[in-house]
Parts: C-alpha cells; sequence; structure tokens
C-alpha cells in the first residue's frame, strides 16, 4: 500500500496536507500530498510500496491535529456499475486481512454530503456480501482492521483499512453532540467534545468533582462555564462582557470583569483553567503555559485562533512557546486537535505531567 486517505474539515485541506508530510518524515515515510480545496480530504502518496500501512501503524493517530479521520488504501474504485457496485469492492477487498467493522463513508464537503443516505442504504447490503467471503467476522467488534469504503460519487471511490486502536472511533471521524438546551451558546460543544476526546472515562471522573474549582477566561456568555458548571465545579468567570442569569442562579460562578491576561485565580491552584478568547494564538499559548509553569492552575483546555494561510506554522509555534515556558518545570502532556465543533481554532489540552495522572 502506498496511499493514505486523510479526512478534515472543507478548507483546511493545505494545513493537514502538510502536516501529515511533516509528521510521517518524523517517523522516516516519505511522500506527498497535492490538497483539493473545499474537498474535506487528502490523499497522501507515499514514495515506497508498503510504507502506508506502515504509517498508519507507526505515527500516533492523535499527533495529527488536522485529520478526522485516516486509512491506508488497498484499491482504487473506478465506474462501477449501477446495477453490481458490490462485486468489484469484494474483488478489491480479497488480498486485505479479516476486518470485524465496516465503514462507508463519504467527504464532509457541500458538495458530497448528499452521498450520506447512499453510504447508509449501502452499508447493510455490502457488509452482509462481505460476511458471505469471509472478508467480515459476524459480529462487529473493534480488534480487528476496520475496512474503511471511501465514495466520491456513487461510481468511484477508494477501499482501505485502519486499526482501531490508533484511528478515530467516531464514523467518519465526527462527533455529533447534541446542543443542551440549557447552555447559552453553541460554543459549549466545543468543550464538550474535548473532554470527551482528550480525557480518558477515568481521568473524567476523578476532574469533575463537585466542589472543584475552575477559571473561564473570556467566559461571556459562558458556553464553556457551562460546561464545568454542569459537572459541579465552582467557576471564576472572567469577562467584561455579562454571563447568562441561569448560569450566575446555579450559585457556582462568580462573575469578575477583569482582564483574562492579568488575572491570578482565588482559590490558587484551580483545579481546571478554560479559555475561548479571541486572542492572538502566540499570546493564549504564553498565558497558558505560564499559568501551568507558575502553579496556577492544575490542567487546562483551550482554543487557539490560527490566521487563516499560516495554521500549522502558526500551531508550530505556539507547541515551541509552551515547550519553551514549561521546559523549566518538567514534562508535560499536550494534545491539540480541530474538533468537529471548532471552525477557525483548534482545541488543545494541557497538564503537568505530575498533574496529569
Amino acid at each position: 500500500m502506498k496511499q493514505v486517505i486523510l479526512y478534515c474539515r472543507a478548507g483546511f485541506e493545505a494545513d493537514l496536507a502538510l502536516e501529515i508530510q511533516t509528521r510521517a518524515a518524523e517517523i522516516g515515510v516519505f511522500g506527498y500530498a497535492v490538497p483539493v480545496e473545499g474537498s474535506a480530504w487528502v490523499k497522501f502518496e507515499c514514495y515506497t510500496d508498503g510504507d502506508a500501512e506502515r504509517l498508519i501503524k507507526s505515527l500516533a493517530f492523535e499527533k495529527l491535529v488536522f485529520a478526522r479521520q485516516w486509512f491506508a488504501v488497498a484499491a482504487e474504485l473506478e465506474n462501477m456499475l449501477t446495477k453490481d457496485r458490490i462485486s468489484p469492492i469484494l474483488a478489491a477487498c480479497q488480498d486485505l486481512p479479516q476486518c470485524d467493522a465496516l465503514v462507508v463513508e463519504y467527504a464532509d464537503n457541500d458538495q458530497d454530503r448528499e452521498m450520506a443516505t447512499f453510504c447508509r442504504k449501502f452499508t447493510v447490503p455490502l457488509r452482509q456480501a462481505m460476511r458471505g467471503k469471509g472478508l467480515l467476522t459476524a459480529k462487529e467488534g473493534h480488534k480487528l482492521p476496520t475496512l474503511h469504503v471511501f465514495l466520491q460519487d456513487s461510481a468511484n471511490g477508494f477501499v482501505g483499512i485502519s486499526y482501531p486502536a490508533n484511528a478515530s472511533g467516531d464514523y467518519m471521524g465526527i462527533s455529533r453532540l447534541k446542543f443542551p438546551s440549557a447552555a447559552p451558546s453553541r460554543s459549549t460543544l466545543k468543550l464538550e467534545e474535548a473532554i470527551n476526546l482528550f480525557l480518558s472515562e477515568k481521568q473524567r471522573e476523578q476532574w469533575f468533582k463537585p466542589g472543584m474549582h475552575g477559571v473561564d477566561l473570556g467566559a461571556c456568555p459562558g458556553g464553556w462555564t457551562y460546561q464545568l458548571v454542569s459537572r459541579g465545579v465552582k467557576v471564576q468567570a472572567i469577562d467584561n462582557g455579562m454571563i447568562d442569569e441561569n448560569l450566575m442562579a446555579t450559585g457556582l460562578v462568580k462573575h469578575i470583569q477583569a482582564d483574562g491576561f492579568k488575572y491570578k485565580p482565588q482559590p490558587c491552584p484551580v483545579d481546571w483553567l478554560v479559555c475561548d478568547m479571541i486572542e492572538r494564538p502566540d499570546r493564549v499559548a504564553q498565558l497558558m503555559a505560564q499559568w501551568l509553569a507558575d502553579g496556577w492552575a492544575k490542567r487546562a483546555i483551550f482554543n487557539l485562533k490560527l490566521p487563516m494561510k499560516k495554521r500549522f506554522a502558526s500551531y508550530q509555534q505556539c507547541l515551541e512557546i509552551i515547550d519553551l515556558v514549561l521546559a523549566r518545570v518538567g514534562s508535560y502532556t499536550l494534545k491539540a486537535r480541530h474538533l468537529y465543533h471548532d471552525r477557525e481554532e483548534i482545541t488543545l489540552f494541557l497538564a503537568l505531567d505530575g498533574k496529569a495522572t
């Protein structure tokens, strides 16, 4: 296998292409990607046969910020007949290892979303045919490889595999969440998705308990504060704007009109620092790292608003800033992802290793 297909948000293809080329080269896999603006996916072409599978096994998927999902390509599907699309797909899968899950996917862009209904309906007969040929196990699981059928349209696409331990567990890499009616803004979904993605179930249980303390910098109107309050955390909401009245009525929120770059929490340290301020990414990265380095917060989740034409470069710069600030303190855990509910920003989780266990 020489090709890897990666999904992303439409408009971020160039950022993903640069990222996968950079990260692949770091583990000795070399190739190129030619992004197509607005397509919502990227094909990375390895120079050496077999490197596609090595890439999706050796490079930790969680290190990729702009990728929603990936798989190594086994075959390209071309000009499938309307009366029989299943036969060419079965033929393309003959040399693949047995899989225990099948996903039929499409590109999440304005043009190709019309494929959603077709993919959903096509999955059932294709799954039955694959099980009949022994290509899929009788029951779905997450121990063997996952078989991907990615359709550009009803006649063309790609077939390949991913490994569940090193890929997204969500269909098409998209975490779809229901907007809570009591939340004051849709930005609340960013923090909810980040908590679900970055933290294990055990960590969520340990790190969100009634009586814990948090700070929300740039809190107005309270979308991120809502997520902390709903988990019983007392929040210092820092913003010159107004905080949602229903949040204030919980008795768990203290609204403080202050500059988020100058505020010091009381009590100190707090269990959580969250931040969704519209500020230069380098300033926010510096601020978040400094809070942890100074012992003001145990862990943080925050957004970086990246410049449109230099997203990956800006992210790399922020990583250098964080590393410079925290190098004198000790090792740290950092996770980053362009979440489904993000737009022009990415979301990061940061904690000193001694405080991240």
